[in-house]
């Protein structure tokens, strides 16, 4: 199951107001396409893993979703990991 901000406040946030919210509501994975998140955060303190995709084409992405998928399977928690699309 997946999730995404509903609210005009939810997508606005910072980072690492983002990451927090989603450790403390839970959830093991973040997707994101902010390829300068591992420099703004402190990540090794995170739970939660994340998955950078290095593309934000959602064309691109919609071609790959097998390819995140697994991705999605293969992460352990708290680890990091960008894959090319």
């Amino acid at each position: 199951m997946w999730k995404r901000p509903t609210s005009a406040a939810g997508r606005r946030c910072k980072n690492g107001d983002l990451l927090n919210a989603a450790e403390q509501n839970g959830f093991d994975l973040l997707i994101t396409t902010d390829q300068s998140l591992k420099y703004q955060q402190n990540l090794p303190a995170r739970r939660i893993a994340i998955i950078v995709l290095k593309s934000a084409n959602w064309r691109l992405i919609q071609t790959k979703l097998d390819a995140i998928h697994d991705a999605c399977l293969a992460i352990d928690e708290g680890s990091y990991v960008e894959t090319e699309i």
